[in-house]
């Protein structure tokens, strides 16, 4: 038993935890900062939002400690039932959710809300890691990669019916996944195109897009009159993209809810509203060019003290990290995310389970795209789309999802050995 024991400790990357537990005491020394109250009696309160997240970090270490005892392979056979629960968390919320900022995107559970959409993701990730390991799929064909696109696919839509478009954008990462694991590249290149596209429908009147499409479809088409398929599959794409305008404004003009059009009008210059919706991204820039290099120094930052920032314990976080740590400060952050990144990364790298290799992928892609966009939105070159910061926002789902997240893979790792 003590044998088993010292392997235990010995297998797990400790590193990637002193990783996790650093970020999890930036996140709460920020919290407390945007909080704190020395005029109040009692300074810390475990009513407020960094009292919570105290017992939320301390809660979330002793369920990561705990997924560490479990058995390695407890993951890859109830896959589809953790996946089947959440995606009946996501049923339920619907009907018995609380509507909070426009979103009913989270369950009460006594003074505590569950947001399901942050458990989906890792529900997501290991059905699509199980589906890609057991069958052995090669993604280079119609089916196995349909599949796959609905184990992805179908969490989205339910979220997006709450409707959570910023969670449910989080879901677009598994595609670099699959691209590992051998989805075509054309397929990608066909995504952007639809970005591109969705971009330019907002820019460009209808008629010029349109007239564009056929003109560059009918030049390929007449540089290959001679290859009757080549010429049928170019008029096909061009039918196609002429379709997806159509639909991609509908989406945009009709699913969308104001706010968030309005946050995509911002970002690329087609409104300004310093006021109204652009008014947190203009103070979040302020608050970090504020911090200059060293910044004010912690429990110093005005904008941070004086609630200029909305939101800022949670999607503006980063704007606290800028004003009262400086570069320096947002530096040592964004290192710290991109030294786990690569970590799993190379952890993934040295799986021999196809099913560790898929899930490893997964989280790092999950974690990039939520760094990416919330460190974006703060800084006012990415869309607010309300996503929090990995293991720093404020917020229970959130740091217990991205935990599990990442501690399923200590585990798979430490068992990478005997699990095949």
């Amino acid at each position: 038993m003590q044998q088993q024991s010292n392997r235990f400790f010995f297998n797990v990357d400790w590193v990637t935890i002193l990783i996790y537990i650093a970020l999890c005491a930036i996140g709460f020394l920020n919290i407390f900062s945007v909080q704190f109250d020395p005029d109040k009696s009692g300074a810390f309160s475990f009513t407020s939002e960094y009292g919570k997240q105290l017992v939320f970090i301390l809660t979330a270490l002793v369920l990561g400690l705990s997924i560490l005892l479990f058995d390695a392979k407890f993951f890859s056979v109830f896959a589809p039932i953790i996946y089947g629960v959440t995606i009946l968390l996501l049923l339920m919320v619907l009907v018995v959710g609380r509507n909070v900022g426009g979103n009913q995107a989270w369950i009460p559970v006594g003074s505590f809300r569950l947001q399901p959409s942050e458990f989906a993701k890792f529900g997501t990730a290991l059905l699509l890691a199980r589906y890609i390991s057991t069958f052995n799929v090669k993604l280079n064909s119609l089916r196995p990669i349909l599949i796959a696109t609905t184990i992805i696919l179908l969490p989205m839509c339910l979220i997006m019916l709450q409707p959570d478009a910023g969670s449910m954008l989080v879901f677009l990462s598994f595609m670099f996944p699959l691209y590992r694991e051998g989805l075509p590249g054309n397929i990608l290149i066909l995504f952007w195109g639809m970005v591109l596209l969705f971009v330019l429908n907002l820019f460009l009147s209808p008629f010029i897009l349109i007239s564009s499409i056929v003109l560059i479809g009918g030049l390929f088409i007449y540089s290959n009159r001679k290859k009757q398929q080549k010429v049928i599959s170019i008029g096909v794409i061009t039918l196609l993209a002429i379709g997806y305008l159509f639909v991609a404004k509908f989406l945009f003009n009709n699913v969308l809810q104001p706010h968030q059009q309005t946050r995509i009008e911002l970002i690329l210059g087609l409104k300004t509203d310093n006021k109204g919706a652009g008014y947190n991204v203009i103070q979040s820039k302020i608050a970090i060019g504020a911090g200059q290099i060293t910044g004010r120094g912690f429990l110093q930052g005005t904008q941070t003290k004086y609630g200029y920032v909305p939101a800022q314990s949670t999607d503006f976080i980063f704007s606290t990290v800028g004003e009262e740590w400086g570069f320096i400060g947002c530096s040592v952050v964004i290192g710290l995310y991109l030294f786990l990144l690569l970590r799993i990364i190379n952890i993934a790298e040295r799986q021999r389970s196809v099913f560790s290799r898929v899930y490893g992928y997964c989280i790092a892609c999950i974690i990039f795209f939520h760094v990416f966009i919330n460190i974006g939105m703060a800084i006012g070159i990415m869309p607010v789309i309300g996503i929090p910061l990995p293991f720093i926002s404020y917020g229970g789902s959130s740091l217990w999802s991205f935990t599990i997240l990442l501690f399923i893979f200590l585990k798979l790792d430490s068992n990478r050995m005997g699990f095949i």
